[in-house]
């Protein structure tokens, strides 16, 4: 009677990956095609984990998951854009106005 049977469980490593790998390239994609971008750091809640919002000059925006606030700093200084505390400063003006614009457009 086997019931508690030592197996090796999939560690998802691979997966977690490939998926932080695509958060990167969407988001070198995103500054790379785009003026004037900066980061803000949104922190980790009970329902989320840390993500990083990306936000063009014009408004435009863009959010991903990232693994710790340290990386989202990391990739702000490798591209070389302002990196932002959401809890500190806020969401900007011109992200709320696109979305505003966004949203009559579609109605």
């Amino acid at each position: 009677m086997a019931w508690f049977r030592r197996q090796k469980k999939a560690s998802g490593g691979s997966v977690a990956r490939a998926a932080h790998n695509e958060a990167l390239e969407h988001l070198t994609a995103f500054v790379t095609s785009r003026t004037g971008v900066e980061v803000f750091i949104e922190p980790k809640t009970t329902v989320t984990e840390t993500t990083v919002i990306l936000i063009a000059h014009d408004g435009e925006w863009t959010r991903r998951r990232v693994d710790s606030p340290e990386g989202a700093r990391r990739f702000a200084h490798k591209m070389a854009i302002p990196v932002y505390d959401i809890q500190l400063v806020g969401y900007p003006q011109r992200m709320r106005d696109f979305n505003e614009r966004r949203k009559r457009a579609s109605s």
